[in-house]
């Protein structure tokens, strides 16, 4: 029995070495994949229902415009700044998130960065399986929802078995029927309330009634995407040029996540419902339907891309198969999503804290210390762990309970991160004592 489950989670290094998604090296040049896919494939991942959901959040506490807009345009331009500039990291050295994290935090060190994003993926994935469940149902309550959840679990685990190719192919469908019912709905939500000037009267009445802060609103945004900033590398690292690499983050976050929170937005205020599926099912049979599959479709692209992330996570830093932590986690993820669906706005409150001081070492110890001089032929000699990494992401996290009211958690954690790592790594330096990856050495 032990050797089955040892046999089942062994590396077999010519079949990882063979696929595109070799989650143990870099990305190899003949696997980097064309613009048009990688573009595409970023829309269908912008296109997770958070964005929905967010909006009608929002809308529940902040005036429409220009108080909404405003914060989604600040909170996606944090997350986009962050998911550029991780991003431009894995194109550019072309490792996935877990190698890259080696370099900063160390071979064992790795371990933190690499098992709280697994987790938090994994939630998000839970996430995606109850959302595909009661946008088919509408009820949490049915076992309907959880044959449908389970139902979604295990097409996401299956599709996601085959790699990022088989991504690519749903992802086109997906932001078509998506854009064309989103814009539909947007002008229906306009006119449902008597016009433009009645949608905001109607919008400063009801976020009268229970106001949210700016800075709340812009961290509710952040923390809605900003796992996904973070773990940009592991689609980056198959673009082919530079413009690619910052695209994907451009187009996930400012375009795709921009959209979806306008429009959930406008049909939260329109019809006093955060869900879009809810919305769009008052509307009649045949443009419920639409709403339905161009969800569903989006459902399916996010989730095999939620999957696909803790998976190449944790394969490459465990040298575990891949095939098999797909399996494992599509399980896990399913499980979860039985009951983490009906904690979304708790759940995005938390990674916005926690989550960006994760990012401020890499992007200190790669861009200032190392002058992006990472070298991948280093991977296989890295030191054992980084105090300076796992001190600074302490302290940034820890920073955004004791957040001042004028700014907002999710960056000030990551600016004091960053700040905590620098300040303890050049000190460490100056005191004769070596941190982080020493194989390249900073000029002068």
């Amino acid at each position: 029995m032990l050797q089955a489950i040892s046999d089942f989670f062994r590396v077999n290094e010519a079949e990882e070495a063979a696929s595109d998604d070799n989650p143990l090296a870099p990305t190899r040049p003949e696997h980097k994949q064309p613009a048009g896919p990688m573009l595409a494939l970023a829309f269908g991942w912008g296109f997770l229902i958070t964005g929905l959901l967010t909006g009608g959040s929002m809308a529940a506490g902040v005036p429409f415009w220009p108080d909404l807009i405003e914060a989604a345009f600040w909170g996606n331009m944090i997350n986009f700044v962050v998911g550029a500039l991780i991003g431009y990291m894995g194109y550019k050295t072309a490792c996935n998130s877990g190698l890259l994290y080696r370099f900063t935090y160390g071979k064992i060190g790795v371990y933190l960065p690499v098992i709280f994003l697994a987790l938090l993926t994994t939630g998000w994935q839970g996430i995606v399986v109850g959302a595909f469940g009661y946008a088919w149902v509408q009820d949490f309550n049915s076992p309907w929802f959880y044959v449908v959840s389970i139902f979604a679990g295990a097409l996401y685990t299956i599709t996601t078995y085959y790699g990022v190719k088989g991504i690519q192919k749903i992802s086109v469908p997906s932001v078509v029927i998506l854009v064309g019912v989103g814009i539909y709905a947007a002008t229906l939500s306009i006119s449902q309330v008597g016009g433009w000037d009645a949608f905001l009267a109607k919008s400063v009445a009801d976020a009268a009634k229970a106001p949210i802060t700016m800075t709340a609103a812009i961290n509710l945004v952040i923390g809605s995407w900003i796992v996904g900033a973070v773990v940009m590398p592991e689609y980056t690292r198959f673009a082919k040029s530079a413009w690619v690499a910052i695209a994907i983050p451009f187009i996930v976050l400012i375009v795709s996540q921009f959209f979806l929170q306008t429009i959930g937005a406008m049909g939260a205020t329109a019809s006093g419902a955060a869900d879009f599926t809810t919305y769009m099912s008052q509307q009649g049979f045949i443009i419920a339907g639409l709403g339905l599959i161009g969800m569903s479709l989006a459902l399916w692209t996010t989730g095999d891309a939620n999957l696909y992330l803790p998976v190449v996570q944790t394969a490459s830093t465990f040298h575990l198969r891949t095939k098999s932590m797909v399996l494992v986690i599509g399980t896990i993820g399913t499980i979860l999503g039985l009951g983490i669906y009906q904690q979304f706005l708790d759940w995005i409150n938390i990674l916005a804290n926690i989550v960006p001081p994760l990012v401020g070492p890499l992007i200190v110890d790669y861009y200032i210390v190392h002058r992006t001089a990472y070298r991948t032929e280093d991977l296989g000699r890295l030191h054992v762990w980084n105090p300076a990494a796992l001190l600074a992401y302490v302290i940034g996290a820890v920073s955004t309970f004791y957040c001042p009211a004028w700014t907002v958690p999710a960056l000030y954690g990551l600016i004091v991160s960053m700040i905590a790592y620098a300040v303890i790594y050049y000190a460490a330096r100056v005191a004769g004592v070596k941190m982080g990856y020493a194989q390249v050495q900073p000029t002068a």
